[in-house]
Parts: C-alpha cells; sequence; structure tokens
C-alpha cells in the first residue's frame, strides 16, 4: 500500500479501480496512512450515493498523464509546479467558485472534479493529488481563513492560494490574511511558521466535513447537518463540537434520544465550555434535568 492507502499499481486508466474506504475503520488508521483522496469521495459518496470513485479516479488520473512528459522534463520544483498550476487552472479552468461560494457542491470532490469548480479546500485537494503524483509533494495548509497549499523550496516554502488559480503569496500577505482572521493580531514569525504547517490528512478531511455542516446548518438542512457532524466523529470520535453540533441538530429533527445523549455528552466532556450554560438549558428542555453542570 502507498501512502494514499490504495494500490500504488494501477495500470491503465481503464484498469483504474479505486476501493472507498468504510468509515469505521478510519478512526485506527494512523496520520497520513488515512487516504486522503479515497476518503474525500466516501464524504461525497454520502450524498452521491451512485458516485463510480473509478472514474473520478481516471479523471485526476487523465490531469496527471496529460502533464507527465512537460512535467518531467523540468528540474526545478517551483516551474514543475508553475506547469501544473497553469494546466488545472488556465487550460483546464478549475476555478474557486466566488459567486456561490457556500453552494455545497464546492465541498464534494466528485462534482469539483465534474464542473471544475470548488472551495479552497476542495480545489486544494485536486492540486495536491496531481502534484504527489508527479512527484512533488506539495501539501496542505489548515491556514485561518482560506487553505492553502505549500511546496518545499531551496528558500524555504513555497505558499499558493488554490481558490486563485495557485498564485503565490508573500510573506506580508500571509501575514495580513493571518491578521485578519486571528482578531487583528499580526503573527510574529514564529507565530507564522506554525500556522504553515502541514495538515495532516484527518485534520483536512474534517475541516471539509466542518465546511459542509455550516453549510447546512445556514441552510437548515439538518439531516445533512447531522450527517456532517456524524462523520467528523467517524474520523475523530472524541471531538467535542462534532458531537455537540450532532447532538444540536438531532434536536432540530425532533431526536431527543440521540440529542439528549449527546448533549450529554457534550457537557461531561466539556464542561468549562463557554455555551456550556446554553446546552443545559436545551437539554431541561428536552427532559435531560440530570445533566450537571460542574
Amino acid at each position: 500500500m502507498n501512502r494514499h492507502g490504495f494500490a500504488a499499481s494501477l495500470g491503465t486508466m481503464s484498469e483504474t479501480r479505486l476501493t472507498l474506504p468504510h468509515w469505521d475503520a478510519l478512526a485506527d488508521l494512523d496520520g497520513d496512512a488515512l487516504p486522503l483522496l479515497a476518503t474525500a469521495l466516501l464524504i461525497a459518496s454520502d450524498e452521491y450515493p451512485q458516485l463510480d470513485a473509478a472514474r473520478h479516479e481516471r479523471m485526476l488520473q487523465a490531469h496527471v498523464d496529460h502533464l507527465r512528459v512537460e512535467v518531467d522534463a523540468i528540474s526545478e520544483w517551483p516551474l514543475k509546479v508553475a506547469a501544473i498550476n497553469h494546466h488545472l487552472f488556465n487550460e483546464l479552468g478549475y476555478s474557486g467558485n466566488h459567486d456561490a461560494y457556500y453552494d455545497p457542491r464546492n465541498s464534494y470532490l466528485n462534482e469539483v472534479l465534474t464542473r471544475r469548480l470548488g472551495n479552497p479546500i476542495s480545489l486544494a485537494l485536486v492540486q495536491m493529488e496531481v502534484s504527489q503524483r508527479l512527484g512533488l509533494p506539495l501539501e496542505g495548509i489548515s491556514f485561518p481563513g482560506h487553505f492553502l497549499v505549500r511546496l518545499p523550496v531551496e528558500e524555504g516554502v513555497l505558499i499558493m492560494d488554490p481558490f486563485n488559480g495557485g498564485r503565490p503569496l508573500s510573506v506580508d500577505e500571509l501575514r495580513e490574511r493571518a491578521r485578519t482572521n486571528l482578531g487583528g493580531e499580526t503573527p510574529d514569525d514564529e507565530v507564522l511558521a506554525q500556522i504553515l504547517d502541514p495538515a495532516p490528512h484527518r485534520a483536512i478531511l474534517i475541516r471539509m466535513l466542518r465546511n459542509l455542516h455550516g453549510v447546512y446548518v445556514e441552510r437548515e438542512e439538518w439531516d445533512r447537518a447531522a450527517r456532517s457532524a456524524d462523520r467528523i466523529l467517524k474520523l475523530a470520535p472524541d471531538q467535542a463540537d462534532a458531537v455537540r453540533d450532532r447532538g444540536l441538530a438531532y434536536l432540530q429533527l425532533e431526536h431527543l434520544a440521540g440529542a439528549r445523549s449527546d448533549l450529554q455528552r457534550y457537557l461531561k466532556m466539556e464542561p468549562q465550555a463557554d455555551d456550556a450554560m446554553l446546552i443545559h438549558e436545551r437539554l431541561v428542555d428536552i427532559g435531560g434535568e440530570r445533566a450537571q453542570l460542574h
């Protein structure tokens, strides 16, 4: 098995097979053994149960096959990634969906590959997957605000914005973006370096699901909001916020037993949380008076 968690020897495109993992197996996988592409498509399969994972694998591999000769002929990594970005964002037309940023299709990888529209993290995943298959160690960054990608170079790291065509970002622009999303405080070199650390696969997938949860809460689509929180818990069973979020969605769906169980568990996990009193009041309303605040 390779670092993507599926067979490395794919053979010809017509022979490509991509098997989606099972949700119940994901929590026990360590680090980047968690397959990023396959799990992103697994997330999409909840909304699109007829999703053909192998078809979308072939679509992505076609980008790689088109680029391989050109990229292999280039020696410098920054120039290699520039060629990849030009093909993805200029020739193929992948772009950030600025006009409908909160369209849930922007988070579902099958839709992103088909429509070539996405949000920062889904576009980053396409950019990363193509680049890694071409030998470039492109990694994701859970940057405040918009997700970014990073490539090691001789001078340090090259940071790029996949939502805006893979545009490189200067240190000054990174500081300003971070300041805007960190309460107005400008990060020093040490803090900025920490922010720019690569994101593990699990963190990337959880962020995708959090985006979906937020979209569905805004739309008051509570079944999908509950599903998104539940899927986070399949990846990270002890995520207190996801326990609370699933409980609140269950409450909206009038699934009172599930709501009571999750909200009680949340208070046990986070008794000093800022919203503990509010959650306690919700429990009282649904007959969970035994919930205790500490």
